[in-house]
């Protein structure tokens, strides 16, 4: 991308369609891990897993065709696309597994935390500089993850907990295959081919998970079930990327990427409403501090597009 090019579309204010567009997206990623729950009644959670990208696929293969993606060209990202392919798979096992134990809402707080391990990462391995505020967020988030865990809450057990750790495992895990993104060749592949790397290795693994774990299907689901599913897989994973990746070629990546922290939020907020998710005063202290954290982590460069590699 050209530095002209840059400079234009950082200086382009979002148009009131733009903000609705970007509104949209954050709350279609804060309602994903509800879908989830809604759904494990009907499918088990590795299958839901599986399902998702199994349908994912198709819709990026077919988008890419018709950008004129070149999905089988040799360009030096076969080695990382594999490697953060399977990073991807064992993220999904972990956090389809916590949601099992967790809830909705702590979940949306818990794997947001992936921007944290992002900007501790680029520090350690990228050799990024941090500003003062992103510190400054850093250790917001920190402190909110801490208080989430740590404080006695009466809703809280022990395998609560186990689900909140495992959420955050998959956070972490998030956050490496956005590092192996930013920091090899795979940071030059069309957003495509990058994801489906991910989505396509990651079938065989949550496969594989699903078989180990004895998971069947018992009975007929639900059509919202069904319905949950095909969001997952074919608007969460398929379409909202093309649409984030959409706005980030015409408007400001600082502006949008601001909306960011507005993901978890409404995933809290829903999961209060939709799922009646008990929310205790210790527990919204901690989201708050966890979502003002990743406001300040997540200001970026105006200069720089940020990594489309999304919350998905």
């Amino acid at each position: 991308m050209s530095s002209n090019h840059l400079k234009s579309s950082a200086g382009r204010a979002l148009t009131p369609g733009a903000i609705a567009l970007m509104l949209m997206l954050c709350l279609s990623w804060g309602f994903n891990q509800i879908a989830v729950k809604l759904a494990l009644p009907d499918v088990p959670p590795m299958m839901q897993a599986l399902i998702r990208s199994a349908g994912a696929l198709p819709v990026l293969l077919v988008v890419g065709w018709f950008r004129g993606v070149k999905f089988f060209e040799n360009n030096g990202t076969l080695w990382p696309g594999l490697v953060a392919g399977v990073l991807f798979g064992i993220e999904f096992v972990l956090i389809f597994t916590g949601l099992v134990f967790t809830s909705a809402s702590r979940a949306a707080v818990f794997l947001y935390t992936a921007p944290f391990f992002v900007a501790l990462g680029s520090y350690q391995f990228l050799g990024e500089r941090l500003s003062g505020l992103q510190w400054g967020g850093l250790a917001l988030s920190f402190m909110g993850v801490a208080l989430a865990i740590g404080v006695p809450q009466p809703n809280v057990d022990a395998k609560v907990l186990l689900g909140d750790l495992l959420v955050v495992a998959g956070g972490a895990l998030w956050a490496a295959t956005t590092l192996i993104a930013k920091g090899t060749g795979l940071r030059n592949a069309a957003p495509e081919k990058a994801l489906g790397y991910q989505v396509a290795v990651s079938i065989p693994i949550l496969a594989a998970a699903s078989f180990l774990s004895g998971e069947a299907i018992t009975h007929m689901p639900s059509l919202l079930s069904v319905s949950l599913l095909a969001y997952q897989a074919f608007w969460v994973v398929g379409i909202t990327f093309m649409l984030w990746f959409a706005l980030v070629k015409v408007y400001s990546p600082s502006k949008l990427s601001a909306f960011s922290f507005i993901t978890p939020l409404f995933g809290v907020v829903a999961s209060y409403f939709i799922m009646h998710d008990t929310l205790t005063i210790a527990f919204g202290v901690a989201a708050l501090l966890v979502i003002a954290g990743l406001y300040l982590v997540n200001k970026p460069d105006p200069r720089l597009v940020p990594d489309p590699n999304l919350p998905v």
